[in-house]
């Protein structure tokens, strides 16, 4: 593991393995590596959180895997097939099994279809029949707490963001997929909403053994969910572990500053630490050796002029840090 810059899981049942994964855009002022050379994998039946800041190159990751956005360096493993360099056509019908949710229910339907279209529009694009189609549309939508015969033949712009999340989750679902990329999914929804939606996502993990990887900035939210996290800074993975370890114990110095920023439930007392210095450097010009050392509190020479590799800290947990914390 160290050196390896890589956050693996052993054992056999991993159904998501990420390898050296690089995703580069061009702009105006020259291409930048928004995703630079993460490594990471999924068990089946796991919740990977994945978090960090705005920017830091959390979505992008999800995108890349279902190939949204495109790959400019490293591999992908889902189950036993290759699939960074497969045939558009060939991973169309992967996407079945590799379903994304996005932050924006409401933007991510279409609005000129009726809700019993929406949920089962891969399965029409998938050629099966229309009795298929009305079977599955008065399933799925009731497992996730949408009633056909009050719903179906609504609108979008009918629904509240609540129930439009939960459309947007039976639309993945009809179509039986192994792996839920949850990008936000509950970052555009009341508090009192997120709760039903989280739970929502729990009860269908458990009833159909999904894997999910759930990316968000809310660090409550992925503690609630997720079995290990990802923390993720400036296109570089800063920490990963078991979700209850990494909280209660961070080894990263940005994983620290997160959790130390996060709001206290009384008002009183306000912040449970200092909140991050300084804001996140352009990606055009990101920071020499560690992309963190222009904010850390503990910061030396050596973080200059050489590049942390990921490391195993303690059992089980990894960090890509010179100076790891106790």
């Amino acid at each position: 593991m160290a050196g390896s810059g890589t956050a693996h899981l052993r054992g056999d049942d991993t159904l998501l393995s990420v390898q050296d994964l690089e995703v580069e855009y061009r702009t105006k002022g020259g291409s930048f590596k928004a995703v630079g050379g993460i490594s990471f994998d999924v068990r089946r039946g796991e919740t990977l959180g994945i978090v960090g800041e705005s920017g830091c190159g959390k979505s992008t990751t999800g995108r890349a895997v279902l190939r949204l956005d495109p790959i400019a360096g490293g591999r992908i493993r889902y189950g036993d097939e290759w699939i960074e360099a497969v045939p558009e056509r060939r991973m169309r019908r992967l996407r079945r099994e590799m379903q994304m949710i996005f932050q924006d229910p409401v933007g991510s339907l279409n609005p000129r279809r009726s809700v019993k279209e929406i949920v089962v529009e891969g399965l029409a694009i998938g050629g099966s029949s229309v009795e298929d189609q009305k079977a599955a549309a008065r399933t799925v939508l009731d497992q996730v707490g949408l009633p056909g015969e009050r719903f179906a033949d609504m609108v979008p712009r009918q629904l509240s963001g609540g129930q439009a999340q939960r459309l947007a989750i039976g639309r993945a679902l009809a179509l039986n997929p192994q792996l839920l990329i949850c990008d936000e999914p509950v970052s555009a929804l009341d508090v009192s909403v997120q709760a039903q939606i989280l739970n929502l996502l729990e009860e269908l993990k458990q009833e159909f053994d999904l894997t999910i990887v759930f990316i968000a900035h809310d660090l409550g939210v992925v503690r609630t969910v997720s079995d290990n996290v990802l923390v993720m800074y400036l296109g570089k993975v800063c920490e990963f572990g078991d979700s209850v370890e990494v909280y209660d114990r961070p080894a990263h110095p940005y994983t620290r500053a997160l959790l130390d920023s996060v709001p206290l439930a009384d008002p009183d007392k306000g912040f449970a630490g200092p909140a991050l210095q300084g804001d996140i450097p352009s990606p055009l010009r990101p920071p020499t050796g560690c992309r963190f050392r222009s904010r850390c509190p503990v910061a030396q020479d050596k973080c200059a002029v050489e590049e942390p590799v990921m490391r195993e800290v303690r059992p089980g947990q990894f960090a890509a840090c010179h100076h790891p914390l106790d």
